[in-house]
């Protein structure tokens, strides 16, 4: 985790960045949050050299943002992902950074702030960016331990505490107040996490300030069936315990029993500072166009200011006071006129948009879309034709659009018909164009909410060079947060640069120049061994890496280096490491494998008496013709594995980036179609090529006869069996992106069939890149090219062979049977990881 916690006696040398001798005026910064830094970024943007800054953060860590905290909770992201401005930043841009020390005290005549260390510091301007507090209802109880709000890293860390605290009981029980935004995100981390979750909420809407009634019905019926409690309409009385929180009382008389209450009841400007400083505060710290104070020499900026009456807790208008503080400060003259407002989110995983007016009311009318069977619900609120309020829930695409005609006033009389359907058609006049939809934007339309970023911003970052995606993000910062607005970013690089869209193949990851054909080449020709010499070697940007570069990383190590080099099992998936796949209430499921989908009375007998035995809650047949038990607990598994391991069954790697399953018809032994036998077929070809790690997963069928019912033209690797031998097919797939199979060539023996999958196999571990499945690598080198490799060259086949064989002796040991083996100890080691990667793999 990236953070400097400095008291006076121990700041070191490296953390003084600023030279004591400099002139320079001296603007001292409290506050080291998302409005303090982006208001010193646009002010070293305008004039570099004009201040020495000094920045104080009462959080004993670096920049990050504090939107994407949710996302921590949930286990999507690590710490390091949020953080907006590294070390680094600080250091490049001579900013001296003391964190973990609040600002206690301002002494405006002295010009000098005191920190709670006792450090004492003074300043020609000062900026107060102290952001807000959470509101706490002051109900008894309240102080009990365990009763939290949700505001920052600390929160983040102690309901992670208290979810793994629950697991080790069976399952803990959370309450959270607040059917906000904050106490919905906070109920669906914690629910992930695996704590039942009950959410109180005073109103009869869930986020009633940003949906109306149909909305917010949508949201509550989507997070019920998610497996939270929804009470709306509900008004706490207590929060009970005996030194600790139990429960929660309504006054209704309902008892909900929690050992953990997260309030989320809203927030409240922080002013405390400023007005103990005598600064002129009323909801909150009053400010004028530039983010003046009523002291000349001090500005604010964000939740902690009020501007002409108004208080705003969204980024956007944020976004609007920074640039307009650094314009003040660097003597430019345009100010901030305030801010009208919509709010774009995703909540627990849910699109809501709001904007505007949305009450109705006198001369208003509603355009309203509903399509239940896909979530959708869009409604457009029109008043002299003009757009005065829209909801979205489910499909917020066009929410920009809908905010921009409202801001501009824009007579909708001409698309009136065509407005509910969206941009693109209203645009392109029924027919469906997104990229004219992005062009007709403003140019002060807003593209990313999460970073302030307009369209005319990104416009001008591509004119300027940016040629891709990653480039843009890098620059300018647009759909470098939560990803919503990639679509537009993509679409407004298509119409700026046309056919100069840099489409060749991206970097590894944002911490590297190299890319994955670059890296794999150069872990052969150097003969680098580990990730540390890999990084090292190829001058990664980034001490450790990131969740995308080192499961990369450690594949192509051992895919290059077979016996030798020795997996790094920090560096793989969350289900990888605990060898099942996670599920969204934090248990597992166990897939044992069933050689070609065959099984027998005792391995059924062994999963029946582990499903008793553990009170497994559900068991399914899967696709991929095996049985997958539901519903195991984290710290079961090694007993689990253990019991199945003793009826002869292994690890199913239904979590793996790995072959998952052979699928099988019963073939010429049983079916009067069958041409060969595609089962025992099937079960040599899953005995061979089991436990081997690939770019992506791997599925495998065999059919008897062209009737094909074990689906063998949408695997990656299919045998369809006809009287004269075999068909050998590749490069399927029957996921989101259905693509049929290309036939690679036909044979006419059984092991003329396993010698072409292997080949192929290794091929593909060979060349394609780290989470790229054969049907998007085939088309990406183009089937001629493996018909080359492995049907014309008999010398590369056999050479290829023979290198996925020897790979096939170092991996086929069942990692269940090594888990069960090293007990608790063994499975803990690899329980938390230093970053949550947090992909879950469906069979």
């Amino acid at each position: 985790m990236d953070f400097q916690n400095n008291g006076p006696e121990t700041a070191s040398e490296e953390q003084r960045f600023a030279p004591s001798q400099d002139v320079r005026e001296h603007l001292v910064v409290v506050g080291n949050g998302m409005a303090g830094c982006r208001a010193v970024e646009e002010l070293l943007a305008r004039d570099k050299d004009r201040y020495r800054v000094t920045i104080f953060g009462a959080e004993p860590y670096v920049n990050y943002n504090r939107i994407m905290l949710s996302p921590v909770l949930a286990g999507e992201k690590s710490f390091d992902d949020i953080i907006i401005n590294g070390r680094d930043w600080y250091k490049d841009n001579g900013i001296e950074l003391i964190a973990g020390d609040p600002v206690t005290a301002i002494d405006r005549a002295a010009r000098t702030v005191t920190s709670q260390s006792g450090r004492t510091v003074g300043y020609d301007k000062l900026l107060i960016a102290t952001g807000s507090d959470p509101f706490i209802i002051p109900v008894p109880g309240k102080d009990l331990p365990g009763v939290i709000s949700f505001r920052d890293m600390k929160d983040v860390d102690t309901m992670l505490a208290a979810a793994e605290a629950g697991k080790a009981l069976g399952g803990g029980h959370a309450v959270v107040i607040g059917g906000g935004l904050l106490g919905l995100e906070a109920a669906h981390g914690l629910t992930l996490r695996g704590m039942k979750v009950t959410v109180i909420h005073l109103m009869d809407t869930l986020m009633e300030r940003q949906l109306d009634e149909a909305a917010g019905w949508l949201l509550k019926s989507a997070l019920e069936g998610r497996g939270q409690t929804i009470l709306t309409g509900a008004n706490t009385e207590a929060i009970y315990g005996d030194g600790k929180v139990e429960g929660v009382r309504l006054k209704d008389g309902r008892e909900i029993p929690a050992s953990l209450v997260v309030m989320a009841v809203g927030i409240r400007p922080s002013t405390a500072l400023a007005r103990e400083a005598g600064l002129e505060v009323n909801r909150g710290i009053k400010v004028d166009d530039h983010m003046v104070t009523s002291d000349p020499d001090v500005l604010a900026v964000g939740e902690c200011v009020e501007h002409d009456g108004n208080v705003y807790g969204l980024v956007a208008p944020l976004w609007d006071m920074c640039r307009s503080l650094a314009d003040g400060l660097t003597d430019r003259h345009s100010g901030y006129r305030g801010s009208v407002t919509s709010t774009k989110l995703k909540v627990a995983g849910l699109d809501v948009f709001s904007a505007g007016d949305f009450s109705g009311g006198e001369g208003c009318e509603d355009i309203v879309l509903r399509d239940a069977s896909r979530g959708v619900y869009k409604r457009v609120v029109v008043r002299d034709d003009r757009i005065v309020g829209a909801v979205l829930y489910g499909d917020t695409a066009d929410g920009g659009w809908y905010f921009d005609l409202l801001k501009r006033e824009e007579d909708v009389s001409e698309i009136r018909d065509l407005l509910i359907f969206g941009q693109a058609f209203a645009s392109g006049g029924g027919a469906l164009d997104p990229k004219a939809a992005v062009a007709a934007l403003s140019d002060d339309a807003e593209i990313c909410g999460c970073n302030g970023v307009a369209k005319g911003q990104v416009v001008a970052c591509i004119e300027k060079g940016a040629c891709s995606l990653d480039a843009v993000r890098a620059t300018c910062k647009a759909s470098a947060s939560c990803g919503s607005c990639t679509g537009l970013v993509e679409n407004l690089l298509s119409v700026v640069l046309g056919e100069e869209v840099q489409s060749g193949p991206k970097t590894l990851c944002k911490c590297t120049s190299f890319t994955h054909d670059d890296v794999r080449r150069e872990i052969v020709a150097q003969n680098m061994r580990s990730i540390p010499e890999v990084m090292q070697l190829l001058h990664w940007s980034t001490p450790d890496g990131c969740s995308s570069c080192r499961p990369a990383l450690n594949y192509y190590l051992l895919c290059a280096l077979p016996g030798e080099y020795q997996d790094d099992q920090q560096s793989r998936f969350v289900n990888e490491r605990m060898h099942a796949n996670i599920q969204k209430d934090g248990t597992y499921s166990v897939v044992p494998r069933m050689w070609g989908g065959l099984t027998n009375p005792r391995e059924l007998r062994a999963i029946a008496d582990v499903v008793e035995k553990y009170d497994a809650p559900m068991v399914k047949v899967t696709g991929g013709q095996r049985l997958d038990i539901f519903g195991i607990r984290k710290e079961d598994l090694p007993a689990v594995w253990a019991d199945l391991n003793a009826a002869g069954m292994v690890s199913g790697h239904a979590y793996g980036k790995s072959l998952r399953t052979v699928k099988t018809c019963v073939g010429s032994e049983w079916c009067r179609f069958g041409t060969q036998d595609s089962t025992g077929l099937g079960v040599k070809i899953e005995r061979m090529t089991w436990g081997s790690w690939m770019p992506h997963k791997f599925k495998i069928a065999a059919s008897g006869c062209p009737r094909n019912c074990a689906e063998a033209t949408i695997k990656d690797f299919g045998v369809v069996c006809v009287d004269s031998g075999y068909e050998l097919h590749v490069g399927g797939n029957g996921g989101i992106h259905v693509r049929a199979t290309d036939l690679l060539c036909k044979v006419s023996t059984e092991q003329e069939a396993l010698d072409y999958c292997a080949a192929f196999i290794q091929l593909y571990r060979e060349e394609a890149r780290y989470l790229e499945r054969t049907a998007p690598w085939i088309e990406r080198v183009g089937v001629d090219y493996v018909k080359r490799r492995i049907v014309e060259d008999e010398a590369g086949r056999e050479a290829l062979r023979s290198r996925f064989l020897y790979s096939q002796s170092f991996s086929q040991e069942d990692p269940w049977a090594q888990r069960a083996a090293g007990a608790d100890s063994e499975l803990h080691q690899h329980l938390e990881p230093p970053m949550p990667f947090g992909a879950i793999a469906a069979e």
